[in-house]
């Protein structure tokens, strides 16, 4: 590659990661929250009986919504309350606690993290650590990088993460079905957006909270993702007779809409990256391309597009240097 040509890719990686970088950049004062206060106004909405979700904003973090862009859920029983996700800071799983104590006072039996992204999983803190599970290597992503996602969260979203630690469940949890406080509830071990992504079933109301495996009206983070794995989970999910989704990021479904748009992005995104390695694009010329008319209205799509060429076009380059040197 010719040096000025390698300038230009190194330029517009910078441009790509930018978004990232600048979501640490303070925003008007206006928006900064009360420092004393750094209040997610957390309510839970119930979508069936006994079944709960805190829907988060569909937006990148930032110093005004303190990571809260997620969405968590809980289940009441009659023993106990089973929790799905505690969110992106102690503050917020204090608060979601908080919000759950004015809905029950029944104890927290299990508190599920479904992957290990930040957002999901920095609130352990506020539960009980006898009650915090998580597949086998979703405990290994929170080890190994659990400390450098909350350092990067305190950049992105400051003193909201004060006090925040990590925190590794210590109850490998398998799949199957069982009964938790009197909730009946199935556990299903996926993988695609990262290398395990935990689908809660809720079999008394038909409540799926299939964590990060679905966006909706959001464009799809792809940091850890395998795109076929993905669509395959996809199909899975697909297969199981739910009356409504809760997706990880958006609105809440009775139809299989968030199933629908994901399956779509995620099968152009992945033919992008594929048409344009064997085209022989350079990163540059991908992140030049433009987002379809039909996902312009997804929040943050351009700026997940561009992070998404730098997550996966370079593995579709070598597939495609791999598949000729086979011949």
């Amino acid at each position: 590659m010719k040096t000025s040509a390698l300038l230009r890719t190194l330029l517009l990686l910078a441009l790509a990661l930018a978004p990232t970088l600048n979501s640490s950049a303070a925003p008007t004062e206006a928006k900064l929250p009360d420092p004393a206060r750094f209040d997610y106004h957390l309510e839970p909405r119930e979508l069936a009986p006994g079944a709960y979700v805190f829907v988060g904003l569909r937006e990148d973090f930032t110093l005004a919504n303190g990571g809260n862009i997620v969405n968590t859920g809980f289940l009441v029983g009659t023993e106990g309350v089973v929790v799905i996700d505690t969110g992106p800071s102690r503050r917020y799983g204090e608060q979601m606690l908080a919000a759950i104590r004015r809905v029950t006072p029944l104890p927290v039996l299990l508190a599920i993290n479904t992957h290990h992204h930040p957002d999901h999983f920095l609130g352990n803190q506020a539960f009980p650590a006898a009650t915090l599970a998580a597949l086998p290597e979703t405990l290994h992503g929170i080890r190994k990088d659990g400390e450098a996602f909350n350092e990067n969260l305190y950049r992105m979203s400051g003193d909201w993460m004060k006090g925040t630690e990590r925190v590794t469940p210590a109850q490998a949890l398998a799949p199957g079905r069982r009964s938790v406080g009197g909730r009946d509830i199935e556990i299903v071990a996926l993988d695609g957006h990262t290398p395990a992504d935990l689908v809660v079933i809720d079999h008394a109301t038909g409540t799926v909270f299939a964590g990060d495996l679905l966006f909706h009206d959001r464009a799809a983070t792809t940091p850890h993702a395998n795109l076929a794995h993905w669509l395959a989970a996809l199909d899975r999910l697909e297969a199981i007779p739910a009356k409504r989704w809760v997706p990880g990021h958006g609105e809440p479904a009775a139809g299989d809409a968030p199933i629908r748009q994901t399956r779509s992005y995620l099968e152009w995104l992945a033919a992008t990256m594929r048409d344009g390695a064997e085209s022989g694009l350079d990163m540059t010329e991908m992140l030049a391309r433009p987002i379809p008319a039909r996902f312009r209205g997804l929040a943050e799509v351009e700026r997940e597009y561009r992070r998404s060429v730098v997550h996966l076009y370079p593995a579709a380059e070598q597939a495609v240097l791999e598949k000729a040197h086979a011949r």
